[in-house]
């Protein structure tokens, strides 16, 4: 999945995929750790989608903390 796609979802789209992305890490750590993974790069990328959802979603948050300290310091000042 592409940044630009998951910039363009709500908070709880990316919580829906951080959850699912988690449970795929785990099944494949698992896979591994039996000897059945035969596609050792899907734990990779998998791990690195994570890291892209987490990214995203700390921007979000950022995003929102900061319009709401403008509204507050701009009523302040007025």
């Amino acid at each position: 999945m592409n940044v630009s796609e998951m910039r363009s979802k709500t908070e709880v789209e990316l919580r829906g995929e951080l959850t699912s992305l988690l449970q795929e890490q785990f099944n494949l750590r698992m896979q591994k750790g039996m000897g059945q993974m035969t596609n050792t790069n899907e734990l990779r990328r998998v791990r690195r989608d994570i890291a892209r959802v987490k990214t995203v979603m700390t921007e979000k948050a950022g995003t929102e903390k900061s319009a709401v300290s403008e509204k507050s310091s701009g009523s302040s000042a007025a």
